[in-house]
C-alpha cells in the first residue's frame, strides 16, 4: 500500500490548520508547507464536502477545521483522499465479490493486514500527532 501525494499533503494541511486560530488563508498554508496553492485548492474542495473543513469567503476568509483535532483521525483523512485503506483490491467490496474468496488461502492474510492498518490509523488523531504522541 502506498499513500499518494493527495493523502500526505491533506494530512500536512490539516495539521497546519489545527495549529492555527480561526480562518487561515490557503496561501499561508501553502507557504508554510511548501505545497502549491493550486494543489491545496483541489484538496480543500474534497475535505470541505466531507465535513472536515469549514470555509469562509471574503476579507479575513480562509479555512479552518470543522471539528476539534482530537476528533479527526488519520484513518478518516486517508479514506477520503485515497478512497480506502485496502491492501488488495478483492477487499474493497463487502461482501467480497471475488469468485475465489471462499477457497482463497491468502485472503485471511489480507484481511488481517487491512484490520491492522485500519486499527492503527483510526487511533491516530491530529491532536495526538501535534502532541508528539506518535513514535
Amino acid at each position: 500500500m502506498k499513500i499518494s501525494t493527495k493523502g500526505r499533503y491533506s494530512l500536512r494541511m490539516l495539521l497546519d490548520l489545527a495549529e492555527q486560530k480561526g480562518f487561515v488563508p490557503l496561501k499561508d498554508v501553502a507557504e508554510r508547507q511548501e505545497i502549491s496553492k493550486k494543489y491545496l485548492e483541489q484538496l480543500v474542495t474534497l475535505l470541505s464536502h466531507s465535513g472536515i473543513l469549514r470555509a469562509n469567503r471574503g476579507y479575513q476568509g480562509g479555512y479552518m477545521l470543522a471539528k476539534e483535532p482530537s476528533q479527526i483521525t488519520v484513518g478518516q483523512i486517508l479514506r477520503l483522499t485515497e478512497g480506502g485503506l485496502c491492501p488488495v483490491a478483492c477487499l474493497e467490496n463487502d461482501p467480497n465479490q471475488c469468485g475465489r474468496s471462499s477457497r482463497c488461502q491468502t485472503l485471511p492474510v489480507w484481511m488481517g493486514l487491512k484490520k491492522v492498518i485500519g486499527d492503527y490509523l483510526d487511533n491516530i488523531t491530529l491532536q495526538s500527532i501535534l502532541d508528539g504522541e506518535i513514535k
